[in-house]
């Protein structure tokens, strides 16, 4: 874990509920740009420790000079603890990205993108053109919650879209997803090459083009570092469930179970932060 600034939160939303969050600054100057991290779906496993975001609150303010915005939605735990309330179907979560915009603009963060993973994408879709976005990257984006609509708001407002489509997604690939996203002149699909819809194995690659995408003079990221570390508590992710790595979505047609420690996606040996 690189250094880093870094303070507990308590996100308040406009129906009344606290949220878990954390914030992730740069140590010693201030940010360039601020990623407020919006997470999968929390009935299967995402949370706002999901290795992505876990790691890109680790990483990115020492590494890119970026602020790091990340919190649990409405009902959804994690090591950092418990929101409260209740999943709601993508609905009452228009609150929660609310309220985590609004934290930002109070915090006078600069620079603000939400980078949206799986669930969360569709949260971004749906709820993300708050003011003070200046635009918005997506991660294994489904569009299963956010629909045609929602993708018209954004090509009617025009800020910029960056959708990651891993080429092994198990919910929306490459060929369909420039279809879909071709109602949004101004978004870019950029496919992953042997990406699942997990990126297992991608995180590095994740982080590399969300700063590219932002911040495209710090992009790509070192590959090392020669000063101070602190060793990050990764103990309650060391079987490597699907929690670890960032939650999926149910099968359409039923339900899926979660899989076994180490069982599926090719999961490695646990991780060393």
């Amino acid at each position: 874990m690189l250094p880093a600034k870094r303070e507990a939160l308590t996100l308040e939303t406009a129906d009344g509920l606290e949220l878990v969050g954390e914030l992730a600054l740069p140590a010693d100057r201030e940010p360039e740009a601020t990623v407020i991290c919006v997470h999968p779906l929390p009935t299967h496993g995402g949370m706002m420790d999901s290795h992505i975001f876990r790691k890109a609150a680790w990483r990115l303010p020492a590494l890119a000079n970026m602020a790091v915005l990340r919190f649990n939605t409405r009902g959804t735990e994690s090591q950092q603890g418990t929101s409260q309330g209740a999943f709601d179907n993508g609905v009452g979560e228009r609150f929660d990205i609310a309220a985590a915009v609004e934290y930002a603009e109070f915090a006078e963060l600069p620079r603000v993108w939400l980078v949206g993973w799986s669930f969360g994408t569709d949260l971004t879709l749906k709820y993300g053109l708050e003011p003070g976005v200046e635009g918005a990257v997506l991660l294994s984006p489904p569009l299963r919650y956010s629909k045609e609509d929602d993708l018209a708001r954004w090509a009617e407002d025009g800020r910029p879209l960056l959708a990651l489509i891993p080429e092994q997604d198990d919910y929306l690939q490459y060929p369909e997803a420039k279809q879909r996203f071709a109602a949004v002149p101004q978004a870019e699909i950029v496919e992953i090459a042997n990406g699942s819809h997990l990126w297992v194995g991608k995180a590095e690659e994740a982080l590399d083009r969300i700063v590219g995408r932002i911040l495209p003079e710090h992009a790509p990221l070192p590959t090392t570092w020669d000063g101070p570390m602190e060793r990050g508590d990764t103990s309650a992710y060391a079987n490597k469930t699907v929690a670890a790595f960032g939650g999926f979505l149910p099968k359409a047609g039923g339900e899926h179970s979660l899989p076994k420690a180490g069982e599926e996606h090719g999961l490695p040996k646990p991780e060393r932060d």
